[in-house]
C-alpha cells in the first residue's frame, strides 16, 4: 500500500501487454524460452490433471508462457493468469511470481497470504531461475485456484517446481558454453545448481548463481580469468609446468593403452625420452 499504492481490496486484472510487446519479450530471452519449453510440458504432465497451470515468466514478472487444460483456460484468464499479464509486485503485491523474484527465493503463496482479496483464493508455487551470467531470468510458477488445494499438496508441487527451475537453469547454462568442459561442483542442497563452465587451458569462464554465491565470485556479470584448479582448491603435488606435463603424460598414456612407444609418438619424442620424463615424474 505504501510502497506501490495498492488497494487490497480492488478487483481488477493485471494488465496485459500487445501482442507485439509480448513477441518481444520473448525474443529477448534467446535460448532460455527454447530451452525452458519441453521442461513447461514435462511439469505440466504431472500438475496439469489436478487444475493446475504452469507459468513462466520474465525477470520483471511477466508471463512469457503457459500451459493449462482447455477446459480451465477461462478460469484462469478471469484470474489473469495468461500469457502477457504483469504479476509483479508493484503490479499486484504479494503473489507467488512477484514475491518470488522480489526476494529471489523459492516459496509457496497459499490462498489468503494473497495481498490482493481478488486472489486469495489461489494457490502458487514459485522458484527463481537463474542465467548463465548469474542474474535473474525469471520464475517458474504453478497456480490453481482450487478450493480444495491443501498446504500439503502445495509442498508436494512446490519440490517439483524447484526441480524443474533448476533444470531450466542448468542446460540453459550449457548452452551458453557449448565448446567447455562443465564441472559440477557440490553443493549442501539439492535445488541449487552448482555448475562451472572451463576452457581447455583449465580458465573459468561462467559459474552459475549458486557456484558463484558457493565459491565468492560475484553474483553476477563476468568472471576474473581463475584457474579451475586454483578455485576447486586441488592444487596438492606438482605444481606449474611439471603437473602440466604429468597430465599431458598420462592422457597420452591412457590414450595408448599403456603402450609407451604409442604414447611416446603422439607425444612426438623417443621412447627412452619418455620413460625418463615418466620417472621424474614419477609415473608407474
Amino acid at each position: 500500500m505504501d510502497k506501490h499504492g495498492l488497494d487490497p481490496a480492488a478487483h481488477k486484472a493485471p494488465q496485459r501487454m500487445g501482442d507485439d510487446q509480448l513477441y518481444q519479450r520473448r525474443e529477448e530471452t534467446g535460448a532460455f524460452l527454447k530451452i525452458a519449453t519441453p521442461k513447461l510440458d514435462q511439469l505440466f504432465g504431472l500438475v496439469g490433471q489436478s487444475g493446475c497451470t504452469v507459468l513462466l515468466t520474465d525477470a520483471e514478472g511477466v508471463v512469457l508462457d503457459q500451459r493449462c487444460m482447455s477446459a480451465d483456460a477461462d478460469i484462469f484468464q478471469d484470474w489473469g493468469l495468461s500469457q502477457g499479464t504483469d504479476w509483479s509486485e508493484a503490479a499486484v503485491g504479494t503473489n507467488g511470481i512477484g514475491t518470488c523474484l522480489a526476494e529471489e527465493r523459492n516459496l509457496i503463496v497459499h490462498r489468503q497470504e494473497h495481498f490482493l482479496a481478488r486472489n486469495v483464493g489461489m494457490s502458487c508455487m514459485d522458484a527463481p531461475i537463474y542465467g548463465p551470467d548469474g542474474r535473474l531470468a525469471g520464475a517458474l510458477d504453478v497456480s490453481s485456484a482450487r478450493s480444495d488445494q491443501t498446504e500439503t499438496f502445495n509442498r508436494l508441487i512446490a519440490a517439483m517446481v524447484s526441480q524443474t527451475a533448476r533444470q531450466i537453469e542448468i542446460e540453459t547454462f550449457r548452452a551458453a558454453f557449448p565448446a567447455a568442459r562443465i564441472i559440477v561442483a557440490d553443493g549442501e542442497t539439492t535445488d541449487t545448481a552448482m555448475l562451472f563452465a572451463v576452457d581447455a587451458d583449465d580458465i573459468v569462464l561462467g559459474a552459475t548463481r549458486a557456484a558463484r554465491k558457493a565459491f565468492g565470485l560475484g553474483a553476477s556479470g563476468p568472471l576474473k580469468p581463475l584457474p579451475a584448479s586454483d578455485l576447486l582448491g586441488r592444487e596438492d603435488g606438482p605444481s606449474g609446468f611439471e603437473k602440466a606435463e604429468r597430465a599431458a603424460v598420462i592422457r597420452a598414456l591412457a590414450r595408448a593403452g599403456g603402450n609407451v612407444s604409442e604414447a611416446a609418438r603422439a607425444l612426438g619424442i623417443g621412447r627412452a625420452t619418455l620413460y625418463r620424463r615418466m620417472k621424474r615424474l614419477n609415473i608407474d
